[in-house]
């Protein structure tokens, strides 16, 4: 049951995520030159920072995700502590990377749109960085019953969406106004 919620979430904020992307092209093929003249381009250096700690964070991520299958509280105990780790780090790059925009969110119409995909996507990492801390404290719970595992699964398809969404929309973000 808790997949299809977990599915039902990453269609929604999916879509979400796609409008803004939509958006942020027809916004840029509106203009002459984006972004405008007036605002330098991104500083994609902190994109690839960020784009490396997400991909690397796969890694104890699947061990989670196996270990849940397998019911092997221990690895998933310990790589959720590590995901966490991680995860924390994803939202810290995020604030470097919304300052790397190098514009406001109110200045024009490409700050607005590129504030958008990155606050849009930080609130869905924030969310789940939040879920992700709760979930291993209740991991450390000498109650812990063998059937909780399972929500590591559904943590690990949530991590991998974030993750998987974010390349794209960070590429764009950060690397299109270089070849647009």
């Amino acid at each position: 049951m808790m997949w299809w919620g977990t599915l039902g979430f990453v269609i929604i904020e999916g879509s979400t995520l796609l409008v803004l992307a939509f958006s942020y092209i027809y916004l840029a093929r509106n203009f002459d030159s984006w972004p405008p003249a007036h605002v330098p381009p991104p500083s994609p250096g902190v994109f690839g920072v960020q784009a490396a700690v997400m991909l690397l964070s796969l890694v104890p991520m699947i061990l989670v995700d196996r270990g849940a299958r397998r019911v092997d509280l221990r690895t998933v105990r310990w790589g959720m502590v590590i995901v966490c780790a991680f995860a924390i780090a994803t939202c810290v790059l995020r604030g470097f990377e919304l300052r790397a925009l190098n514009v406001r969110w109110d200045s024009s119409a490409y700050g607005s749109v590129a504030w958008g995909v990155l606050v849009a996507h930080a609130t869905l990492l924030l969310l789940e960085t939040a879920e992700s801390l709760v979930f291993t404290a209740v991991l450390f719970k000498p109650d812990l019953e063998e059937r909780d595992l399972s929500a590591a699964s559904d943590n690990a398809i949530y991590w991998y969406f974030l993750t998987l969404t974010w390349l794209p929309l960070g590429g764009l973000v950060f690397l299109s106004p270089y070849f647009m």
